[in-house]
């Protein structure tokens, strides 16, 4: 399964053409994180992308405790709708 940035950002969007609003951000996010997780499994030993990952979930982190901050109820809409334990 490749990872597909057009699918992630169908998700959640403000507008038709939004790329940038913090949901569709974390969105693509975890996608690319579920994305990577399925990669180590079959190539464990892969340490230059594990850090790539491990920036990724922190930038989620993130945006996920800006969007906490500034509209709670995107947030638990958000991480709901992604399966995210927040």
């Amino acid at each position: 399964m490749a990872f597909s940035k057009t699918a992630a950002l169908a998700k959640n969007p403000r507008h038709a053409t939004d790329t940038g609003s913090p949901e569709v951000q974390v969105s693509v996010l975890t996608d690319r994180i579920n994305y990577l997780t399925d990669h180590f499994r079959a190539h464990a030993k892969d340490h230059h992308s594990r850090r790539g990952l491990l920036k990724m979930v922190g930038r989620r982190r993130r945006l996920l405790d800006y969007l906490k901050r500034t509209d709670l109820a995107a947030y638990r809409k958000l991480i709901e709708q992604l399966g995210l334990r927040y």
